[in-house]
């Protein structure tokens, strides 16, 4: 069954989906215009209406969480990630009450910030 029909036979409310990158280009996550400008690119591409501006904000005083995060409101609800120095890896959260397509966001993802692995998980909410 695809994630399509799974949702409608659900009558699903939402769709939460968790996107893990891993092995990114190291200067395009460190990046916050371009992370912003692949939040505009990606509610564009998956039919969203954006409300509001995108947030990206640095922080972290632990190596092991320093990094970009960003947010942004979505008409449907919301989209938000961390870009971790560290490892570069980012991890990517989806959550709308539109149905979107999980496996395209995360091909978007990976494209656009040369991870060399991917991982999605999606959860359907009612």
């Amino acid at each position: 069954m695809s994630i399509k029909e799974d949702y409608e036979e659900a009558d699903a409310w939402g769709l939460s989906s968790n996107i893990d990158l891993y092995d990114c280009e190291p200067g395009l996550i460190r990046d916050a215009e371009y992370i912003r400008c692949f939040v505009y690119k990606l509610c564009d591409y998956l039919g969203m209406k954006r409300f509001g501006d995108c947030t990206v904000v640095h922080f972290g005083e632990k190596e092991e969480i320093a990094g970009y995060s960003m947010t942004q409101l979505i008409e449907t609800s919301l989209i938000s990630g961390h870009f971790a120095n560290k490892t570069n890896a980012v991890y990517l959260d989806v959550f709308s009450c539109k149905f979107y397509d999980p496996a395209l966001a995360a091909e978007m993802a990976k494209e656009y910030f040369k991870g060399k692995d991917v991982r999605v998980r999606y959860t359907l909410r009612k």
